[in-house]
């Protein structure tokens, strides 16, 4: 398993989480505040990406505007 780690602006936490799970080697996605206190962590199946995933992109849309940047860590498989 690899990771990888994006640090982006609070307003752009939805969009690169689309982007990462469009790329569809993702298994795991966390999001860390600047202080890199967890705001939000979820495992990435394929039959979470559906229905079910899109509440939890509204959710952390809400919580990721009120931070002003955050670190996006991806669990890749090799």
């Amino acid at each position: 398993m690899s990771q990888e780690k994006f640090k982006v602006s609070g307003q752009d936490v939805v969009k690169k989480i689309k982007e990462i799970i469009e790329e569809g080697n993702a298994t795991r996605i966390t999001v860390e505040d600047e202080k890199g206190k967890v705001i939000a962590e979820f495992p990435l199946t394929i039959g979470a990406i559906g229905l079910v995933f899109a509440p939890v992109l509204a959710a952390i849309g809400a919580i990721a505007a009120l931070v002003t940047n955050c670190t996006i860590t991806v669990e890749k498989k090799d």
